[in-house]
């Protein structure tokens, strides 16, 4: 039951990794709402290291699911989720391992998915109000502040905005 132990334990690499990232995003959505962009920067770095850090980790996850497959006869290369090869595992106490560490993976990617579509609103919502920062700096007024007599149309064209959007 080798192959099975080790798929085990991959997972249980593969979850404990996942709750490293979820704890990077926690702080990623502090700096995100303090508007630390060089900090964000640094984050983001370390979140691609930590998705290449995942791809030996998948790679042996399925090694593990082809060696148990083997050891179940099975010679075909199938990808299968957690839940088709747990109908494999016939042994209760191991079943019952496995799909543990099936659900506290599933929730940890969940919790992370939950935290990035947060962090990825608060984004947008910086991006919105730079967007209407800019707006606001850049456009002409709808009416000058100071008074313009009503038949003098062609007088003063009015200002532009507070910066020249042509440089």
């Amino acid at each position: 039951m080798a192959a099975l132990d080790r798929l085990i334990a991959v997972l249980q690499q593969m979850e404990q990794s996942h709750r490293d990232m979820l704890a990077l995003s926690e702080v990623k959505r502090q700096v995100i709402v303090k508007n630390d962009v060089d900090e964000l920067i640094t984050l983001l770095n370390k979140e691609s290291r930590f998705m290449k850090q995942q791809e030996p980790l998948e790679i042996e996850r399925q090694s593990a699911v082809h060696e148990l497959l083997q050891e179940r006869g099975i010679k075909s290369m199938l990808n299968l989720n957690i839940t088709e090869i747990s109908k494999l595992i016939f042994d209760p106490a191991d079943k019952l391992r496995l799909l543990e560490v099936q659900k506290k993976l599933a929730g940890t990617l969940h919790e992370l998915k939950e935290i990035n579509q947060l962090n990825q609103m608060l984004i947008e919502q910086s991006l919105m109000f730079i967007d209407l920062s800019m707006d606001i700096f850049a456009s002409r007024p709808e009416q000058d502040a100071t008074y313009q007599h009503p038949a003098d149309k062609n007088g003063n064209p009015g200002r532009i905005g507070l910066f020249d959007t042509r440089a």
